[in-house]
């Protein structure tokens, strides 16, 4: 499976209501390759199925998103994600694997 496909995977493993790292996320996958992961992200062609705006930077900052930061915002707010001064409290929110 190539690397995207795998980081896609764990993706769809973020519960409703959660959020996850770069980090985490490249953590899961054995390397310490963060940027590939915002690539592998950025490269998602399905949005809808793929749930990429769930990761954010390990600051809580938001990070970016392919479809722009206020759809990012949306889509973490239709889950109940509360957003403070675009950060999001990783105590609260944070999925771990």
């Amino acid at each position: 499976m190539k690397f995207n496909e795998r980081v896609y995977e764990i993706l769809k493993k973020i519960p409703y209501g959660k959020i996850c790292t770069y980090k985490i996320i490249a953590e899961k996958l054995n390397t310490k390759a963060y940027r590939a992961v915002g690539n592998a992200l950025n490269k998602n062609e399905y949005p809808e199925k793929i749930p990429c705006f769930k990761i954010i930077n390990s600051s809580g900052d938001l990070g970016g998103y392919s479809l722009g930061l206020k759809e990012k915002i949306k889509r973490l707010k239709k889950e109940g994600i509360e957003i403070k001064d675009n950060k999001i409290d990783l105590k609260k929110y944070l999925h771990e694997f």
